[in-house]
């Protein structure tokens, strides 16, 4: 779960797959105790994956001890809300796991959040306190006990179930130095990596707000008056996908080509470079066609996938200033080819990312569930790969039958049902329908500094899309460009 506004939105929620177990095994010949709050809160970042930030985490237990799933929801900034949230987390952890036909019989709840300007770690740890009450309640009312609940805090942590001041001193208990634990060592030894916070993941997609976005914004403008009309002619939406595809082909190869760098910031400023502002106007506005955007995401495995998802990212980067909501596609594609090639923590991430800048994009509505769920991508795949085989130049994906209502979410497909080629992928080239414009979000993380005002302030040539005077028929691949009015 995340959105732009690192907020709650969807919530995460999944099985860890590196096999800890309560009693310590990570794997069958490295056998780690895990059965103090000390020993749990050390291993919260290697469950997830990553170090969570204001967040409120529930890991279940199976009936031998072994670690199940896990569920993440961040931390609501209202009070008012934790109720809500904490029934939204407990439920989506235990009624989704006995949906995958385990059934948890304990959990540990963590709550972790870093201390605002004035406070201490204990601050927080008694200011969330209501909050891991709440989530013992919760869980408690599915018949689940938590038999530990823990914050985390400024390099601290404090058992809200352990009574015994020797154990647990009131002025909590300093986290072990990253990667010195004996946890750290068998989690190294059996692969499992530590990926930093999210808030790092999440900022290598996250639009630029730097002296260069103004020259990214006026190249969309740029762009937009000349490829929107041609989008919305019939005549010449074809011939602008191919150009779309045909650029997006080469710049993936010239990513593949180029020389390797150490550290992801390097390695993003380096893509950021090879990338020019005309090109990654171009194929933003391009991939607002949802048949382009499901011809794209056949580039998502072998060794078309690492350089495909560099692309992807940095055209997320591009969506600046009024063209924020545009990150959509390239952050569905994103997540798309994270999850196909088994990279489901930054695939969580780009999806909720692409459903904080429009909520209605019904593709990663599909595939962040399906994810979620910790269904197999392969059958996605195999009908991409149909796809493209089949396909011919200047050719859309071929029709595969009755498709998905427009208007179908995800939370109204079937317990378990993953999106196929008619649900989650469009395969009518129809042209997108008129939509509405609604204001741009002023949440954290969805505005640049002196640009704050709703989108119809905009100049006009800002504001085009591609619209048309007849609705499209249904399909399910909707863009942000695709929502009826009405």
């Amino acid at each position: 779960m995340t959105n732009h506004g690192e907020t709650t939105g969807p919530l995460e929620n999944g099985d860890i797959t590196a096999g800890v177990s309560f009693d310590g095994q990570i794997t069958p010949d490295t056998p780690i105790a895990l059965r103090t709050p000390a020993e749990l809160a050390d291993a919260l970042p290697y469950l997830l994956g990553y170090r969570p930030e204001d967040s409120m985490v529930l890991v279940s237990l199976l009936d031998r001890g072994n670690f199940g799933g896990r569920a993440r929801l961040g931390i609501p900034a209202g009070d008012e809300d934790w109720p809500a949230a904490a029934r939204q987390i407990a439920r989506g952890l235990v009624i989704g796991a006995r949906r995958r036909g385990t059934r948890p019989e304990r959990i540990v709840a963590y709550v972790c959040q870093e201390p605002r300007p004035g406070e201490s770690g204990r601050d927080v740890m008694l200011r969330l306190a209501p909050l891991a009450q709440l989530l013992r309640t919760e869980c408690g009312g599915l018949d689940v006990p938590v038999i530990e609940a823990l914050c985390v805090s400024d390099t601290r942590f404090w058992s809200y179930v352990c009574p015994v001041e020797s154990c647990c001193p009131p002025e909590g208990t300093p986290m072990g130095m990253p990667g010195t634990s004996a946890m750290a060592a068998a989690a190294t030894y059996a692969g499992i990596q530590v990926r930093g916070s999210l808030r790092e993941l999440r900022a290598r997609m996250q639009p630029w707000e730097t002296s260069a976005a103004l020259e990214q914004e006026v190249a969309l403008d740029t762009a937009g008056m000349a490829l929107v009309p041609r989008i919305l002619d019939d005549a010449s939406r074809a011939e602008v996908a191919e150009e779309t595809l045909d650029l997006a082909e080469r710049i993936i190869r010239r990513f593949a080509e180029a020389a390797p760098v150490s550290g992801i910031h390097p390695a993003d400023v380096r893509d950021d470079a090879l990338l020019g502002h005309d090109e990654a106007a171009t194929l933003i506005l391009g991939l607002q066609d949802r048949t382009t955007r499901d011809r794209a995401a056949a580039w998502m495995e072998g060794d078309e996938g690492p350089p495909a998802l560099r692309l992807w990212r940095a055209l997320a980067r591009r969506c600046v200033g009024p063209y924020r909501e545009h990150a959509a596609a390239p952050l569905t594609l994103a997540g798309w080819v994270a999850w196909s090639t088994g990279d489901e923590l930054e695939a969580r991430e780009a999806l909720a990312m692409a459903l904080g800048a429009d909520p209605e994009y019904l593709f990663a509505q599909l595939l962040h569930r399906a994810c979620n769920e910790g269904l197999d991508p392969e059958s996605i795949r195999r009908c991409l790969r149909v796809e493209r085989e089949g396909r011919t130049p200047g050719e859309g994906l071929p029709s595969t039958g009755a498709n998905l209502p427009e208007q179908k979410t995800s939370s109204q497909l079937p317990p378990g049902a993953a999106p196929t080629a008619k649900e989650g992928l469009e395969t009518d080239p129809a042209t997108p329908a008129r939509r509405k414009r609604r204001p741009r979000s002023t949440g954290p993380g969805d505005t640049v500094p002196g640009n704050t005002g709703p989108r119809t302030q905009r100049p006009q040539a800002r504001n085009r899309r591609p619209t048309r005077s007849h609705p499209a028929p249904s399909g399910a691949g909707r863009t942000c460009r695709d929502r009826e009015d009405g």
